[in-house]
């Protein structure tokens, strides 16, 4: 599954199956990592038009880091 796969998973299962404010996005504004829930992360990015999926550093509910771009074989 490529990354972006991986995020659009993550982000339909928050969206449509769980509560979207119990995750949280960090993403790259400049050389800033800034962190928001994902509801506030679609309105910020206009849904992926002015911040794009490959700026997502991370995805996180609770403790558990469901997503992060530093991962070159994530877990299953």
């Amino acid at each position: 599954m490529t990354r972006k796969g991986k995020v659009a998973e993550i982000f339909s299962n928050a969206l449509y199956h769980d509560n979207p404010e119990l995750y949280l996005v960090g993403y790259m504004d400049f050389s800033k990592t800034r962190e928001t829930t994902l509801v506030e992360f679609l309105k910020l990015s206009e849904n992926f038009e002015t911040i794009p999926a490959s700026r997502i550093v991370y995805i996180k509910k609770g403790s558990d880091t469901l997503y992060s771009k530093s991962d070159k074989n994530p877990k299953a």
